[in-house]
Formats: structure tokens, C-alpha cells, sequence
């Protein structure tokens, strides 16, 4: 009888717990690229993806230059994707014409950029919300603090560490994880 007690709770409770426990993947969520384009990231398997939050009007704007260098010296094995947010001081107000025109143009930026989004709040994106969240990401909570907050996934889609603002890009912190 206490057996039948005991598969009965287990039996009751083990979607809670599955549910508590159990993350998503990376790969299934959906973003768009700056031009509108469905981005798939299942194409990045087996490359490590440092995900920016990124604005053309804040102090930290200078670091496209670290992100494009980075992207260059490690592509090979990295893949870095800028995320458009206006969502600290107005600090990315351009449409996506004007937020492509200016990375290119400033930074010479060349990898890939997003269309742009919320990265915290109450419409927080599908992907920050599996970013910041170790029941999705099965990793870490985090909150994104700032513009060029850095995540950085390994190549089979999990969440290795995030890095506030203030590292920069060609940081050892960084370097010495990919």
C-alpha cells in the first residue's frame, strides 16, 4: 500500500520538478536579423556564440571595435551576434537602416547584427529571456544591467558566463573561454 502511495506522489509531482529542472535550447528560439530575416541559430552549432547587447550612443560604444576584432581574429570557432537595444537612456534610437549604416560605417562591422529588441521587462525577448534564466539556459540567472553585456554560449548551445559591460571584448576573461 505504501508503494502505491509513493508511485502515486512521485507520479503527481514529477512534471513540477521536471518543469523546475528541465531548460530549453538555444537553437529553438526565433530572432530575426537586422533586415527582417529569421535568423536559424542551429547554424552555429558547433561554433561558441558571444551574444551583445549593443546601442550606437553610449559610452561603451567604442567596443565594436573589440567585438569586430575579435570576430575576426576567432571566426574560424566564434560567431558574434549584435543585439540593437534602446532600452538603456534611449541610447539606440535609429531605425535598422540607420543602426547597420552606422556599425558598418564607424566600425566596419561585419558580423552578424539582429533586429532590435528588449532585453529586459516585461517584453523581454524570447532570447534574453533563455539568456538570463537557469531554468531555461540550465546555467545562471543574470539581469542585463547595461548595453554591451556579454553572454557567451558554447558550441553545443549552453550558457558558459556573462560579462557586464565593462569587459571588454578581447578581455582574458573572454579570450580564455573560446
Amino acid at each position: 500500500m505504501q508503494l502505491i502511495k509513493f508511485t502515486f506522489i512521485l507520479l503527481l509531482f514529477t512534471p513540477i520538478i521536471m518543469a523546475q529542472t528541465s531548460n530549453s535550447s538555444l537553437y529553438e528560439v526565433s530572432i530575426n536579423d537586422i533586415s527582417g530575416v529569421p535568423i536559424d541559430l542551429k547554424q552555429y552549432q558547433g561554433k561558441k556564440i558571444l551574444f551583445v547587447n549593443v546601442a550606437s550612443k553610449c559610452g561603451f560604444t567604442d567596443q565594436y571595435k573589440g567585438l569586430q576584432k575579435l570576430y575576426e581574429t576567432h571566426k574560424d570557432k566564434l560567431m558574434i551576434i549584435g543585439v540593437p537595444c534602446n532600452q538603456f537612456r534611449n541610447q539606440e534610437p535609429g531605425n535598422a537602416e540607420q543602426i547597420k549604416s552606422f556599425c558598418s560605417l564607424n566600425y566596419g562591422v561585419n558580423f552578424l547584427l539582429t533586429e532590435k529588441i528588449e532585453v529586459r521587462g516585461e517584453n523581454q525577448h524570447p532570447l534574453y529571456q533563455w539568456l538570463t534564466k537557469k531554468s531555461m539556459n540550465g546555467n545562471k540567472n543574470s539581469t542585463v544591467r547595461w548595453n554591451f553585456q556579454k553572454y557567451l554560449i558554447d558550441e553545443n548551445g549552453n550558457l558558459l558566463d556573462y560579462f557586464y559591460s565593462f569587459t571588454k571584448p578581447m578581455s582574458n576573461k573572454i579570450i580564455k573561454l573560446l
